[in-house]
């Protein structure tokens, strides 16, 4: 039974996470290679995200894996030869339980390692890449705005990189505005900085106190366009992304670096530990609601029914303990209650399925052999 929830599971896991990463890798085609970056960037930034979505997928193919598991084995009556052998519901629910902590192992890793890690890397490469020449200039027929006074055009990019017509309007200085056209220009970098190179053509110079205009012309003029450019401070840290030890043990320094209340601090530490176990809560309820299914010509479409409500029942205790948490970080304890109530149905629900009678089904008697 635990190798054919594993495969199942490894089934399901794979097509869930293509699903998610397909609909995430789609947003992000149309946040990078629209500002002009390359397909090297595009992929690099999905497999950064490959971990939180791993993270969000394994308890629902855990949940299903043992759904499925349990319904075919149901329906080609393994389950009832295993009965008849003596197997209580507890004890074939043995597998389960160690298919559950395999799959919470996973998520443990996920979420105390891979998810943190992917998160602080991915900020690390998003404010780099804010900061790029490509990202925040070079797009054609389309007035940019880098920065407060600066307005930027171009018309056409050849594919060598020679920028076609090119204006410039620098008006951050109080006392005089300069614009710049060109016929063309390149991207030069150096030492100091990326430069704008432009050949033939004009600057004017507006000096408004005079209210003069005067023009120049030029075959070759250097603009300096770093400042236009911002290189991509170090960005600061979020609760995500900093280890589950320096959550637990420097709270109240990481609630005030993050700007978050010690409750959300605290709930984001203990919510790696709770999603583990709400991996093993999964598949137990998966698990047990078809275990208490009885033969029917329907099959136990109901039972499949009422374990996708329960789970949801689980998630609805998860968001409830959310808020008070958060306002009340001495309330942490209760992050773990969806585990706890998910751990109680799962065991309400075995204790049924175990019970030789059904309520209002009482044994059948027996007639008296006559005398």
């Amino acid at each position: 039974m635990l190798s054919q929830l594993m495969v199942v599971f490894g089934f399901f896991a794979l097509v869930l996470v293509m699903v998610y990463w397909v609909n995430r890798s789609v947003s992000l085609f149309d946040e990078l290679i629209a500002d002009g970056h390359t397909a090297g960037i595009f992929l690099e930034f999905t497999l950064l995200s490959l971990p939180g979505v791993i993270a969000i997928v394994l308890p629902i193919a855990a949940f299903g894996a043992a759904v499925y598991v349990t319904n075919r084995m149901s329906n080609e009556s393994e389950l009832t030869v295993i009965k008849t052998m003596g197997y209580s519901p507890w004890r074939i629910a043995r597998p389960v339980l160690i298919f559950g902590l395999v799959i919470g192992a996973m998520m443990a890793i996920l979420s105390h390692l891979l998810v943190p890690a992917s998160i602080a890397q991915l900020r690390l490469r998003e404010s780099q890449i804010s900061g790029s020449v490509s990202a925040r200039l070079l797009h054609e027929g389309t007035f940019l705005h880098p920065t407060r006074g600066v307005t930027f055009y171009i018309r056409d990019i050849t594919p060598e990189g020679e920028l076609k017509d090119v204006y410039l309007s620098d008006r951050r200085d109080s006392r005089r505005s300069m614009t710049y056209t060109a016929e063309t220009a390149y991207i030069l970098r150096d030492d100091s900085g990326p430069k704008l190179a432009m050949k033939s053509g004009i600057a004017q110079t507006f000096l408004r106190a005079e209210e003069t205009l005067s023009t120049t012309n030029f075959t070759d003029l250097t603009y300096d366009i770093s400042e236009l450019v911002s290189a991509g401070n170090q960005p600061g840290r979020r609760s995500r992304q900093i280890s589950t030890w320096e959550l637990l043990t420097e709270t109240n320094a990481v609630a005030t670096e993050v700007d978050d209340s010690i409750g959300e601090v605290l709930e984001e530490a203990h919510m790696r530990f709770e999603q583990p176990l709400l991996c093993v809560v999964a598949a137990l309820i998966g698990y047990a609601a078809l275990m208490t299914g009885t033969f029917s010509r329907f099959g136990i479409t109901r039972q499949i029914v009422g374990a996708i409500f329960l789970l949801v029942l689980v998630k609805l205790v998860e968001s409830a303990v959310s808020d008070p948490v958060r306002a009340n970080a001495a309330l942490w304890p209760l992050i773990y209650l969806p585990s706890v109530t998910g751990t109680g149905i799962a065991g309400v629900l075995l204790w049924r399925a175990s019970r030789p009678f059904r309520p209002g089904k009482p044994a059948p008697e027996t007639e008296a052999a006559p005398a």
